[in-house]
């Protein structure tokens, strides 16, 4: 290689020593390193063609399989593979696809910023690098950081000397985002791929190859003078069996977002560069764009958070909050891996709590996960903690609040399931003592928690939310609302208007839940029992329905629904279906996803029980709930366990089994026997009109299987046949 001239052999020693020396910089064995060698030349050449655009390995010439075949050297497997052969193929292959041509158009500053810095940062992964380079060069990053967990400390200091968060109390940081950026955009958001068979109702599928040019231009230059933030992560316990759909490197120009991504993942260079397959990772990119002058909610809006679920690949453009900006959360968790367990047929990944149920007294332990729509109680049953009369003998472990992947084990045949998350990103609003004290404890003092758009106090660094305590505080100085405006300054006609968004928000490590499950962390998983959907139905639906059939529960499942806020428009109690909780985030077509669920959890040799739950039926005349809620909800649980172990019968009806009172353990519980008889009873006349909605929102699906369909009209010949 000593020959090669002018900028190649200015730039060798950087690639050839610094990015792949085989065996030694790797840490692995020599063919390996002569294997990556051979990766990093394919990624950063030209063939005939031109530039490989993302560096994708789908554009080698067969010239280049060829070579790459001889530097593998695979007739020798498992042997060492002399450095100077290694380096005589990499030189073939530089000359065979014009490397310097790449390197003209790359320019020496900018590959020698991210090379170096991504070296300093001991990432070897060639495939990230090329990743990293790619869209520092598209989006114009002035410089690269590669972060881990243990930045935090200095990324918070940073940030509070930059005024980009506020300190919240010991340990506690306050952060407030641009005024018109506060929620995810379901309408700004798409699922892209190269085929339209993927289009379903709800995920907004465009073509990939309109898609993706359309965001990069808008992604082009907007991260000029910016830190470009490099964040490897992993959603999924090392070791998981899901472990190769849980890997992504996050790209963003803001520095909260990596804030954001440290509590809510597993962060750090050792979850890349240790891959079985080094190029097995989501390509998530993130940028925030001016957020002042994208005309938010307007037809001009430029905004757009694209999933490419086939090239595994994420590109979100336009905000730095939530969903939108934490692209390891809903758009990898959710988006990303539902494609990724429907494509390989491995798995489910679904919006589910995850919980763990211990009788202290017999000594068993029980898993129940379930989806709930938006404003169900998702987050407060996930955190729920026993109630007091119950509390001796049951324990309720924390495993998470907000997804679920489930899969089938091939030793036991079991259902078990993953929290692919490492933190809550949690609601703050109406969270208390009382409806979630759990909650409240995970974001004390020292917790590291970050605060977004809540009420804060410049003078006592203090915090408040509506729902925090019964009223605001009284003492007006100091406090601002979520937009920054001080509440002592107010209009008259801002006087009763919200100190904290709605939507507001606390970030904060799984393991500051005080009831953690000890086993949290298992990569294989807990064995599930018993799968729950929660609506919210002021009549109808009573407080818990078992279902022991397969298709059923998946048909509960996919007209899953809460009510909307439709009384004005005179269709009060009519629900908005969201399937399985999984609405905004579903990425393939619904006939598919029903049939996947069919197929996944079908194929278990140990079933869970299916249920559905409801905490919200209502006094049809005053309008009070009739069911006391919060830590009580670990009642019904407990009598589903029951039925599922054959320790009570319940009472069959039309839609499901339904506990007798006496079956139900109701020692302290606040309800009168009227209202019990209410909550544990159904409306047959109300069921009918609900099928007919039923049969409507089914319609939609093309390709719903026929088991959905057959579950469909057997509820609905069995409330004819009540009659």
């Amino acid at each position: 290689m000593g020959s090669a001239s002018g900028r190649l052999g200015k730039r060798f020693t950087e690639l050839g020593q610094q990015l792949v020396l085989p065996g030694a910089h790797l840490g692995e064995d020599p063919a390996r390193g002569a294997d990556q060698l051979g990766d990093i030349a394919a990624s950063q050449c030209v063939d005939d063609g031109g530039a490989v655009a993302g560096g994708g390995d789908d554009a080698r010439t067969a010239q280049h399989r060829q070579l790459l075949g001889e530097a593998r050297n695979p007739a020798l497997p498992g042997t060492a593979v002399p450095a100077s052969d290694v380096l005589s193929a990499l030189s073939i292959l530089l000359a065979v696809f014009k490397v310097e041509s790449l390197l003209e158009q790359a320019g020496d500053g900018l590959m020698v910023d991210v090379h170096a810095a991504l070296g300093g940062a001991g990432l070897r992964n060639v495939h990230v690098r090329e990743y990293v380079r790619y869209w520092a060069e598209l989006t114009g990053a002035a410089r690269i950081e590669v972060i881990s967990t243990s930045d935090d400390a200095r990324l918070i200091g940073e940030a509070l000397a930059d005024g980009e968060i506020l300190p919240a109390g010991e340990g506690r940081y306050y952060s407030r985002s641009y005024v018109k950026d506060t929620a995810r955009s379901e309408e700004r958001t798409v699922v892209a791929t190269s085929s339209p068979a993927d289009k379903g109702v709800y995920n907004n599928w465009r073509p990939a190859g309109e898609m993706r040019p359309l965001v990069e231009e808008r992604m082009r230059g907007a991260s000029a003078g910016k830190t470009m933030y490099v964040v490897p992560y992993l959603m999924a316990p090392a070791g998981s069996p899901l472990e190769r759909y849980a890997a992504g490197v996050e790209l963003t120009d803001c520095r909260t977002v990596a804030l954001h991504m440290i509590r809510m993942a597993r962060v750090g260079v050792h979850y890349i560069d240790n891959l079985a397959d080094p190029n097995s990772f989501v390509r998530a990119v993130h940028v925030t764009g001016d957020l002042e002058t994208l005309g938010q909610g307007t037809p001009g809006d430029q905004r757009c958070f694209i999933t490419i679920a086939d090239e595994r690949t994420i590109l979100h453009f336009g905000s730095s909050y939530g969903g939108n900006a934490l692209l390891g959360k809903i758009a990898h968790g959710l988006r990303q891996a539902a494609y990724d367990g429907w494509a390989s047929g491995e798995f489910l990944a679904e919006q589910f709590m995850l919980i763990g149920i211990t009788d202290r007294l017999t000594g068993k332990r029980y898993h129940v996960c379930g989806g709930f729509p938006s404003a169900s109680g998702k987050t407060n049953l996930a955190m729920m903690l026993a109630p007091d009369e119950l509390a001796d003998r049951y324990r309720v472990d924390f495993y998470g609040d907000d997804i679920a992947w489930l899969r089938v084990d091939p030793d036991d045949g079991k259902i078990y399931a993953i929290n692919p998350e490492f933190g809550v990103f949690g609601v703050a609003k109406d969270t208390n003592e009382v409806t979630n004290p759990a909650a409240l404890a995970s974001v004390a003092p020292g917790t590291g928690t970050v605060f977004t758009n809540v009420a804060y106090n410049d003078l006592t660094q203090e915090v408040w939310w509506e729902g925090r305590t019964p009223v605001p505080p009284t003492d007006l100085a100091g406090w601002r609302d979520w937009t920054g405006t001080l509440i002592s300054e107010r209009s008259a006609e801002e006087t009763g208007a919200p100190w904290a968004h709605p939507n507001s928000r606390f970030t904060t490590a799984r393991a500051n839940v005080p009831n953690i499950a000890p086993d949290f962390d298992d990569p294989k998983g807990v064995p599930i029992d018993a799968i729950i959907f929660g609506g919210r139905a002021r009549d109808r639906e009573p407080l818990i329905r078992a279902i022991a059939d397969l298709a059923e529960g998946v048909y509960d499942g996919l007209t899953l629904g809460a009510e909307a806020t439709f009384a004005a428009e005179g269709v009060e109690g009519l629900l908005r279906y969201d399937p399985m909780s999984m609405r905004p985030f579903m990425s393939y077509s619904e006939g598919a996803y029903a049939a996947h669920w069919l197929k996944v959890i079908g194929s278990a040799a140990s079933q869970p029980i299916f249920a559905h739950v409801n905490w919200f039926q209502r006094d049809p005349e005053d309008g009070h709930y009739l069911w006391p809620g919060y830590r009580d909800n670990l009642r019904p649980l407990l009598w589903l366990l029951r039925l599922k172990e054959g320790e009570v019968r319940g009472r069959q009806t039309p839609v499901g089994i339904i506990p007798a009172q006496d079956e139900l353990d109701l020692d302290g519980v606040a309800a009168t026997p009227e209202e019990l008889r209410t909550i544990l009873s159904i409306d047959t006349p109300r069921w009918k009109q609900e099928m007919k909605h039923r049969e409507r929102h089914l319609q939609q699906f093309a390709g719903l299987p026929e088991e959905i369909w057959q579950a469909h009209r057997r509820v609905a010949a069995a409330l004819r046949d009540a009659d």
